[in-house]
Parts: C-alpha cells; sequence; structure tokens
C-alpha cells in the first residue's frame, strides 16, 4: 500500500460520501497507510466518529471548497453528477475515482485479491470467510458491506498477502475489481434501474469470471442456473459448491436445531466433516459452503474451518436480535429482494414460537416497481404483514409506484396486508396487539431498524 500512495502521489485524498460502508473501510484503509483522509457526508454515525478520532476531517454539508487541497478525490455511486464537490474536482483536473475502481487499484497491490460477488448473501458470506481466516496465518485484510463484531466493524487491516472484498454487480461494478479468485453465490434479478433484464446480468457476471486469470480461481454455485451460463467458458480453475448438485464442495444431511442454525455434512474429496453454524436457515447452509470452499482453497484444513466458523454468529442487519419486550423478539434484517425475503422468513420460521409480524420497508422505487409480483408472494411464511412507505434512497420519487399497490398485489394473491405510513403508528399498533412469544421482524435495507430500536426504548 505505501508503495502505491508514493508511486501516485496519493497523501491527501477527499472521499465524497465517506460515511457509507464501503467507502469509510477504505478511508480507514488509507489513514492506516498515513495517508491524509478528508470526506463529507451529511449524516451522523459510529462510523464518522471512529473515522474522526482516527484522524479523518469530516464536513457535514457538500461544498466545493472542501477539495481545494486534496489531489484525489473518490466517490459513491450514490453521489449526482451534480454534486459540488465532484464538480469542483473535475475543474481542478484532480484525479478522480469512482470507488469501485479505486478499490479496484487497492486490490492489484495484493498477490491475492478475493471477491465476493452475487445478487444475495455478499455480507454474510465475506464475514465467515472473515470468521475462519483471521484464525489462520492468512492475516487477511477484509472489507465487508456490514459491521462484524468479530473483526471491530467494517474492515479489518491484516499483514497478509491477500485482500478479501465484497464485489456489487450494481452499475457492472464487478468489472473493476481485479480478482484473482472471483466468487459467484447466485445470479438473481435486481439493479433493474440500471441492467435491461436477467440476460444482461448474467453477460455482466460472465465478463467477471471470464476476466480471471487462468492461474485464478472461480468459485460459484452449482445449484444455480444462471450462474452456470455465466462459468460456463472461464479460463481460471473452478471450485463449485451446492446442496442438489455433485459439487466440490457439498452440504448433505442438513437439520436445524431448535434455534434454527443449521448443520450439515460437508462432503469434498469422499470425505465427510460435520459443520454446525450458529447462524438460522438454509440459504446460509449456501453461505458457509462459499465461505468453507475460499478459506479451504487458500489453505485453511477443514478441521480449522469446522471449529471457527461456528464462531460467526452474525453480522449487523442480517437476522440480528435486537432484544426483548418480554417473551416477544425483535429482529432486524437487511432483507430487501423478494428472494431475500424469502429465506429470511423461512429460517425465522424454524425458530418461531408465536406470530412472525413483518413490518417491510420497500428499498428504492424501481426496485419496488420491476419486482412487485416477486415482492406481492414473498410474506406467504408471515403471519402478520405490514407495509411501510418506499425508502427512496438515491432516487427521486416519480409517483412511479407506492406501497399500497404491493398490498393490491399482495391481495391478488391470496395474502393479506396493511398499509401504516409512520413509524410511530406502527409502534402503537404492535404494543396494542403483541402477543406471547410473537417475533416482531423489520424488513429492508433503509432506516426501518430504527423501529425495532425504538419498541425497545419505549418498553425498557
Amino acid at each position: 500500500m505505501g508503495f502505491f500512495l508514493k508511486k501516485h502521489n496519493i497523501d491527501n485524498i477527499f472521499f465524497i460520501g465517506i460515511g457509507g460502508i464501503g467507502m469509510s473501510g477504505l478511508a480507514e484503509l488509507l489513514i492506516s497507510e498515513g495517508c491524509k483522509v478528508k470526506g463529507t457526508d451529511t449524516g451522523e454515525s459510529q462510523i464518522i466518529e471512529r473515522l474522526k478520532k482516527m484522524g479523518a476531517v469530516v464536513y457535514n454539508k457538500h461544498e466545493a471548497k472542501n477539495v481545494e487541497s486534496s489531489k484525489v478525490v473518490v466517490y459513491t455511486d450514490a453521489i449526482r453528477p451534480d454534486n459540488p464537490e465532484l464538480l469542483r474536482a473535475k475543474e481542478l483536473g484532480l484525479e478522480i475515482y469512482d470507488r469501485a475502481s479505486f478499490l479496484g487499484e487497492v486490490m492489484k497491490l495484493f498477490p491475492n485479491s478475493v471477491c465476493v460477488s452475487g445478487t444475495h448473501g455478499k455480507t454474510t458470506t465475506t464475514s465467515m470467510i472473515a470468521s475462519i481466516t483471521t484464525h489462520t496465518q492468512m492475516d487477511p485484510t477484509i472489507l465487508l458491506g456490514g459491521e462484524l463484531d468479530e473483526i471491530g466493524g467494517n474492515i479489518r487491516i491484516g499483514k497478509g498477502n491477500i485482500i478479501i472484498s465484497e464485489a456489487c454487480e450494481y452499475k457492472a461494478n464487478i468489472l473493476k475489481y481485479n480478482p484473482t479468485m472471483a466468487m459467484i453465490l447466485n445470479i438473481d434479478e435486481d439493479h433493474l434501474d440500471f441492467y435491461k433484464n436477467i440476460d444482461d446480468i448474467i453477460a455482466t457476471f460472465k465478463k467477471y469470471a471470464d476476466d480471471v486469470p487462468s492461474t485464478g480461481y472461480v468459485v460459484y454455485n452449482k445449484d444455480d442456473e444462471h450462474v452456470l451460463e455465466a462459468i460456463k467458458d472461464v479460463t481460471a480453475k473452478t471450485i463449485s459448491f451446492g446442496v442438489d448438485s455433485d459439487a466440490d464442495y457439498k452440504a448433505e444431511n442438513i437439520t436445524y436445531d431448535e434455534n434454527g442454525c443449521a448443520n450439515f455434512d460437508l462432503i469434498h474429496n469422499n470425505k465427510i466433516t460435520e459443520i454446525k453454524l450458529s447462524v438460522l436457515g438454509k440459504h446460509n447452509v449456501y453461505n458457509a459452503l462459499a465461505a468453507i470452499a475460499m478459506a479451504n482453497t487458500y489453505g485453511a484444513s477443514l478441521e480449522d474451518i469446522k471449529k471457527y466458523i461456528l464462531l460467526y454468529a452474525g453480522v449487523h442487519r442480517r437476522i440480528e436480535t435486537k432484544g426483548y419486550i418480554g417473551s416477544v423478539r425483535i429482529i432486524d434484517d437487511y432483507a430487501h429482494h423478494p428472494t431475500e425475503i424469502m429465506a429470511t422468513l423461512e429460517a425465522v420460521k424454524k425458530m418461531a414460537k408465536g406470530r412472525i409480524i413483518t413490518i417491510f420497508q420497500p428499498h428504492t422505487f424501481t426496485r419496488t416497481q420491476k419486482l412487485l409480483q416477486g415482492f406481492a408472494e414473498a410474506f406467504k411464511r408471515s403471519d402478520v404483514t405490514i407495509i411501510t412507505d418506499i425508502y427512496a434512497a438515491r432516487e427521486k420519487d416519480t409517483k412511479l409506484v407506492h406501497s399500497k399497490d404491493l398490498i393490491n398485489s399482495m391481495k391478488e394473491h391470496g395474502y393479506d396486508a396493511m398499509y401504516i405510513s409512520k413509524f410511530e403508528d406502527i409502534e402503537n399498533y404492535l404494543l396494542d396487539n403483541l402477543r406471547e412469544n410473537d417475533i416482531i421482524l423489520t424488513v429492508g435495507a433503509g432506516n426501518i431498524y430504527k423501529l425495532g430500536e425504538d419498541l425497545l426504548k419505549i418498553k425498557n
């Protein structure tokens, strides 16, 4: 890293949107290398406070003058083209990178670079990998899209020759990372504000896999037909995982304990290793298989993997228990796609002793509209479903779709739901209608997690 900074004369760098989960990790990595880091973010968070304590200068308002003393500017995809800092950086002729391109440059500095990609499960799988590899001689640098207590946040800075990062497919960013190991967990319809259709998405993953050098690896889900299409012509070495297929790393005899956590027999090279997980659901069996394949390929023994994967108890906002109100359990999950919601509800159902009350905050108008029929069928395992307003994120409300449209579609499919706009009104409804052993499940990639936190404050 130090060589890279000196070679490119990078000693003063500015992050537009520094508080984002991906941007903040890069900022912290550069601070650790002695770089002066500045940035802007309009929100407040523990991540921003952490960066400030490390020496970063963080502005809370986007202004052109903020970038004038910097040499390099990195911006997040959430930043609009008319951002005053971005415009000023262009006027000054500064070196400008989008986040994915800058991360790709950083990854070139490591002899081994692992990208964990796929529509679903990236953060969980990368966190599982972290739980395993940080106890080995790999000593990796790890960039997460969530916060993992085991590494103290969303980044771990190691001294080994390997970097491990999530790789998001939005805007074809996976083509910018330069991995020596490309992992493809699954491929599903998403980000249809950028991609034309599922074929367009598959084509992007295909180029991502094809670009891995012949000396590298492509680790893929053999049970996913879209993934099989994407990897069929790769020149890199391939490593498969799956449940229903005859894969290199296969799970058989899957069972669940009283808490809904999965146990299974791992079949690899005709040997059986019993694996126990501390997280819920069949989807996490797939995530675990991918993590095991990666760690074992880079030298971790199956015995060590068995021991250390059990330590993974979840990352924040992934089926995370926030607390209890008496016997009522409050769980939050980041799921914002129909497939993810169904997987989360299936997992929670296995440990539920009472009703599941799901409060869903749809994420972006485009996704809600494009995947409306999928969302309409995603809540069949929920006993009570509440839909609140759509979280706009990077989009503007053009009246394309409303949460009430989702409720109408659900009713057409035979599922009932209610629309409640304000969090305060949802909280009042819940407090008036809770029963013993209910589970309150907040779902979405926006700020819906705050509802559960508010309930706990009210009652405790």
